[in-house]
């Protein structure tokens, strides 16, 4: 009962606060698959939220943070900087959509960075607002809770948010809120409280990670991108969770005629390693003065390594388009499912990006109960599964974008067992 005991000392010396989904802890991993301590294998469909589009530790990732380590572990680039993060931006800078030059800053965290293309966004427009959307999520710092458009659990108990941060709601039919109707709110917050004159940029994933992976149309983020240009506003888009071929894209803004004018990323970038960075255009970047920008591990060598290693794979091993065949497989599988499981009231994603939705047979209302149920019954068999969406009904698939074909069937068997089981229950 190695994984019991180790619980009972997780309870006594972490804070409540940190969650935990699970009670099996890691021994090891490769590409798709986990050990827990007692031995006991799991396919992994969370990829430690959204980290491991090249897979746990991927040779080429590992071959490239041993080679750094052999050379520097940490020097500040700050005080002494080093030429792999000069390299790391100019292929960010070239990556991002859009022909207007860009620039890049590199820290830590995907809230980092959301809290810094806020800094730069504000330096850039002398304003103050900011409009994010419900659903969203963009970390747990105060202003990264301020951004996500979800009180539980992330703001409950933390007192008072950030000011001058406004919401409008996310375009989602299934839930009566259609790309009109959130264009209309748009229009209707400039009237009601705040004057489109203050605000310094509005901020959007272009796939929801944890408000439900439903994928903002077209037709709405164009008509964002005018709005912005109208009320000389930044439109920031949050590639945090989306980027890094798991949409079917190396971004999912590639995936519309738009040109950002900040994007934010973290998760996938560094294959596991801790890094996160801000793109943007060039003359908006250069906004802070020297010294507003950085900190201390921001641009970690070893992050900076493992990135240039994880762009390298998914350029050889063509994962764009591998993103888009699992993805299809995988709603292909669920699409079957629909006659047998009235439950199922949507399934979506770009890519590999995919979701599935469940509400009560009966009522349609959104049925929580269900997805745990689906995510329980998973666990049971060895499938670790994410859910998340504002009423908890979804469940995501986050699987490695690397899965091999024969591990991917076998999850795809247990997840149809896992649904099929629920639905019995």
């Amino acid at each position: 009962m190695i994984n019991a005991q180790i619980q009972a000392r997780r309870t006594d010396a972490i804070a409540r606060g940190v969650g935990m989904m699970t009670q099996v802890y890691a021994d090891r991993a490769e590409n798709a698959e986990i050990w827990d301590a007692e031995g006991q294998r799991f396919i992994d469909f969370a990829s430690g939220i959204a980290v491991l589009n090249t897979g746990h530790r991927h040779p080429k990732v590992m071959e490239a943070v041993r080679g750094q380590l052999e050379r520097f572990t940490h020097t500040c680039h700050q005080v002494v900087p080093y030429e792999n993060y000069v390299a790391l931006a100019e292929r960010l800078n070239a990556i991002v959509p859009g022909p207007t030059p860009k620039k890049t800053v590199f820290v830590t965290t995907g809230a980092e960075a959301c809290e810094n293309a806020v800094k730069i966004a504000r330096a850039a427009t002398g304003r103050n607002a900011v409009i994010a959307f419900s659903g969203g999520f963009h970390g747990r710092t105060f202003m990264g809770m301020a951004l996500t458009g979800k009180v539980a659990p992330y703001k409950l108990g933390f007192g008072a948010m950030p000011a001058d941060v406004f919401h409008a709601p996310f375009p989602v039919p299934l839930h009566g809120v259609t790309e009109d109707d959130a264009l209309a709110a748009l229009d209707k917050l400039f009237k009601a409280d705040v004057d489109p004159a203050r605000v310094a940029a509005i901020a959007i994933e272009p796939v929801q990670g944890e408000g439900g992976f439903y994928q903002a149309p077209a037709r709405f983020l164009r008509r964002l991108r005018e709005i912005c240009d109208e009320h000389g506003i930044l439109l920031i888009m949050d590639e945090v969770q989306t980027g890094f071929a798991r949409t079917g894209r190396l971004l999912a803004t590639e995936h519309y005629d738009i040109e950002p004018d900040l994007v934010t990323m973290a998760k996938s970038l560094a294959g596991g390693f801790p890094l996160a960075a801000v793109t943007g255009k060039a003359d908006i970047m250069d906004a802070p003065a020297p010294g507003g920008l950085g900190g201390t591990y921001g641009g970690s060598p070893i992050g900076i390594a493992a990135a240039h290693a994880v762009l390298d794979v998914i350029e050889e091993e063509g994962l764009c388009a591998r993103a888009d065949q699992l993805g299809a497989r995988l709603k292909q599988r669920l699409e079957s499912l629909r006659d047998d499981v009235p439950e199922i009231a949507d399934i979506r994603g770009p890519g590999f990006m995919n979701a599935v939705e469940f509400n009560d047979a009966a009522t349609k209302s959104p049925d929580a109960a269900f997805a745990t149920r689906v995510r329980t019954e998973a666990f049971s068999r060895g499938l670790i599964l994410l859910t998340c969406g504002v009423y908890g009904n979804v469940i995501r698939f986050l699987a490695p974008i690397t899965i091999q074909d024969e591990i991917f069937s076998e999850a795809l068997d247990i997840l149809e067992a896992s649904i099929r089981a629920a639905r019995e229950a």
